[in-house]
């Protein structure tokens, strides 16, 4: 409501049917908004047109929202995520996000992680609340676990894995709350520009490349909708598309029937 209000340099109860429309054609061919982040700002405003100011919704709205987009996720090879991750400075950010790669962790998942979610016994990671508020167990591997205890004999916080340093550095151990994700996203930042790839990747890229690396290795689309948390195996599917293995046999086939030509 704040950048409707700014857009049109006025208050947003004064704005007419045609100007919304207007709007969201500029979110959608200006500023080239998502599906996604276009339908959020029209239900915000359609929520304060109908119940505040109790007013009809415009017919001619009905399709402004920004067409669907398919778009692959970036992949970083097995290769580059550990020469990323190798030039992560701070420890703690550095097992966080090999945490994060090796269990196919969310963000926030993995910044969340407590001590009593670790069951080394099974060796799996108990992940609470992720997206859909659906809890779910992680396969973790050996090494993961030890560097997971590594990590938490600097500081022993009863409760959190990754805990706040605070400004001073010095505050894990008393931390309230989790570490920042804008800190691990600058550390991870850092690395990847240090690294040289020069793919437009993120932390969640780490995700993306441990469902295709996985799949590389054998694992089946099932097991590995599990492992990611996935309500629909369809969400799954998109990473067969970018599997190395998948493009190798395909082309290999392409080569063979077309051999003749």
């Amino acid at each position: 409501m704040r950048h409707l209000a700014e857009h049109f340099d006025r208050s947003p109860d004064l704005v007419s049917g045609e100007e919304l429309r207007q709007y969201f054609i500029y979110l959608k061919d200006d500023r080239r908004f998502a599906r996604q982040t276009s339908t959020q700002a029209l239900c915000a405003i359609k929520i304060f047109w109908e119940k505040t100011l109790q007013r009809t919704w415009p017919a001619e709205l009905k399709f402004a929202r920004a067409t669907p987009q398919f778009k692959l996720p970036v992949v970083l090879s097995a290769s580059e995520v550990r020469t990323i991750i190798g030039l992560v400075r701070a420890q703690d950010h550095r097992v966080a996000l090999t945490t994060i790669y090796s269990c196919g962790l969310r963000l926030g998942e993995g910044l969340k992680l407590e001590v009593g979610d670790i069951d080394s016994k099974r060796m799996f990671l108990h992940i609470r609340g992720g997206k859909g508020n659906r809890d779910r167990y992680v396969p973790l591997p050996q090494r993961t676990l030890e560097l997971l205890r590594q990590t938490w004999l600097v500081h022993r916080h009863p409760r959190w894995i990754f805990p706040a340093k605070g400004h001073s550095g010095l505050g894990a151990s008393t931390a309230t709350e989790p570490m920042c994700r804008t800190t691990l996203q600058r550390g991870f930042r850092l690395a990847l520009r240090a690294s040289g790839v020069k793919k437009a990747a993120h932390i969640h890229t780490l995700r993306h490349s441990y469902a295709t690396h996985l799949l590389e290795q054998g694992e089946n689309l099932r097991q590995l909708q599990v492992n990611l948390g996935h309500h629909s195996p369809i969400a799954t599917v998109i990473y067969t598309h970018l599997t190395t293995l998948c493009q190798t046999q395909h082309q290999q086939r392409i080569n063979k029937f077309m051999g003749d030509l």
